[in-house]
């Protein structure tokens, strides 16, 4: 018990990031975006999603969420920060069918609804509906495993792996 209230406190290194949208992973590549694409925020993976809800990939913390609301910044335990940027070119719809249920600040749960969004709205006006979720910082972490190439589900299946140095 003292070992708890006075030790040193015990640091996560490594985190699970499960899918924040249900829908079909791909490689960060493939999206259409050359910005996302060469990795120049990060690097990550997308998911093409099949329903509109977004949900929180870790148990963390909001540290960002775009007036625009079309994207959502988390930091998770181990510090790792995930940038969830739905759709491309979404900013240009200036906030019209999404609709966040987060503020910054808020501690949130794995699987927590983050944001909704009208996905058929989305494939009308914006570029793509791909959605890129990358880790902004990975210069501070020694491994990031990347699971593509399939379906997931949101908040189950796990899609990348991010280990603190």
């Amino acid at each position: 018990m003292f070992k708890k209230l006075f030790g040193k406190k015990e640091t996560v290194k490594t985190v699970e990031v499960k899918a924040a949208l249900t829908g079909t992973a791909v490689n960060l590549e493939e999206v259409p975006d050359p910005v996302f694409a060469e990795k120049m925020m990060g690097d990550g993976i997308a998911i093409e999603p099949s329903e509109g809800v977004v949900v929180s990939p870790v148990d963390g913390e909001i540290v960002q969420v775009f007036p625009t609301k079309h994207a959502i910044g988390i930091r998770a335990a181990n510090g790792a920060e995930i940038l969830i940027h739905v759709g491309l070119e979404t900013v240009s719809m200036k906030g019209e069918g999404f609709e966040t249920h987060v503020s910054e600040g808020s501690k949130v749960s794995e699987g927590e609804k983050l944001v909704t969004f009208d996905l058929a709205l989305v494939k009308e006006k914006a570029k793509s509906t791909v959605t890129p979720i990358i880790v902004t910082n990975g210069e501070q972490f020694s491994s990031l495993k990347k699971n593509t190439g399939g379906s997931v589900t949101k908040g189950s299946s796990t899609v990348m792996t991010v280990t603190a140095i």
